[in-house]
């Protein structure tokens, strides 16, 4: 080996290691998470298998031939001559006769796994209502003849996406007033935080009451009330961090370059101040789930008739004998908090600086 060859190879630098973003190393700390990692992938199979409930759990087929041609239930009304019934209704599909005219001479037709809709009422039950857990109904029926199954489907969807809308609402407001102190600070800041002790000493339950004796109940009239009290606790959070990163030195040469407020707060400071925004979000969701379910248990939630965790434990809480109903529908609620409690408790770990480090 010649001379110039070894003075090469001595000088030779080692390459250094790719950089990780921040975010992406969050994100493996996630990972390494088990119980945190696993319980966001079961959530989301949750989540994405309710919003299809339609297709899981309903008393209409999801397709039908009869006579040579193919009709979808699921999708559009059929009366029932249509299937060679006597009357221009719209068509019964557990009907003995219907079903019967379905399956016999070539015709056939697909059921969901579920053949029982949220409201649907099982007029042909062999047990007296509420019927306990058979091969007819796989958890039981409610005391009104419901399928206990169809209503915990189609409930946790109603539950999650209540509380994914509450919490999206509540995170835009706390954000925004929280950033709006935090920059100003000043006058600002102690007027938004004489407003804020006022609001939150208003008694929240008692509008509640008021507004539903007031207003017809909706899932849009809830969702209003209780935006409008669920921002406070993450505007502090969000005050806290702007107090503290306005007076760091890329904010500084930000302001001495001439660069507008709004721009500093959204593309400097926002940044750098999402990480307690980020960790609540599975707590906040919880607890807008049970907020909506401690409403419907109180009878001040969603309309009557619209499936309810809430609801079914109320009923659960009046028939102590159908225990199939509290035990179930408390199962559900029990896991679906497990989950975004391990998925926050995992999202704060791997956005903990100190750990981070280590």
């Amino acid at each position: 080996m010649s001379s110039s060859t070894l003075a090469s190879s001595s000088t030779e630098v080692p390459l250094a290691p790719p950089s990780v973003s921040p975010g992406r190393r969050a994100w493996q700390r996630f990972r390494r998470n088990r119980l945190g990692f696993v319980s966001l992938v079961v959530f989301s199979v949750l989540v994405v298998a309710s919003l299809f409930a339609e297709a899981l759990s309903n008393d209409k087929p999801l397709l039908v031939r009869y006579e040579g041609q193919f009709y979808l239930p699921l999708l559009r009304d059929y009366p029932e001559t249509t299937f060679g019934g006597d009357f221009a209704t719209p068509a019964d599909y557990l009907d003995p006769y219907i079903r019967e005219r379905l399956t016999t001479g070539g015709n056939w037709a697909v059921y969901p796994p579920n053949p029982y809709g949220p409201r649907t009422l099982n007029y042909f039950a062999s047990q007296p209502n509420p019927a306990a857990p058979s091969g007819e109904n796989l958890l039981g029926t409610d005391d009104r003849g419901r399928d206990l199954l169809a209503q915990l489907v189609y409930g946790f969807r109603v539950s999650v996406l209540f509380g994914l809308a509450l919490t999206v609402i509540g995170v835009l407001l706390g954000v925004l007033t929280g950033a709006i102190q935090g920059y100003f600070g000043g006058k600002t800041d102690l007027a938004f935080q004489r407003f804020i002790e006022i609001w939150g000493s208003m008694p929240e339950l008692y509008l509640l009451i008021i507004f539903s004796a007031v207003f017809a109940p909706s899932v849009a009239l809830l969702l209003l009330l209780l935006s409008l009290f669920g921002w406070m606790g993450l505007s502090d959070y969000v005050r806290a961090e702007f107090l503290r990163n306005r007076q760091m030195d890329y904010v500084r040469a930000a302001r001495a370059l001439g660069v507008g407020n709004g721009r500093i707060m959204w593309r400097h400071i926002l940044p750098n101040s999402m990480t307690p925004v980020v960790t609540f979000l599975p707590f906040r969701m919880s607890a807008a789930i049970l907020a909506l379910t401690s409403l419907d248990f109180l009878g001040l939630g969603v309309p009557p008739g619209t499936p309810s965790l809430g609801e079914l434990l109320s009923q659960g809480k009046a028939n102590l004998d159908a225990w199939w109903i509290s035990l179930s529908t408390f199962g559900v609620l029990v896991v679906t908090l497990l989950l975004l409690t391990f998925m926050g408790d995992a999202l704060r770990d791997a956005l903990d600086p100190r750990k981070a480090a280590a």
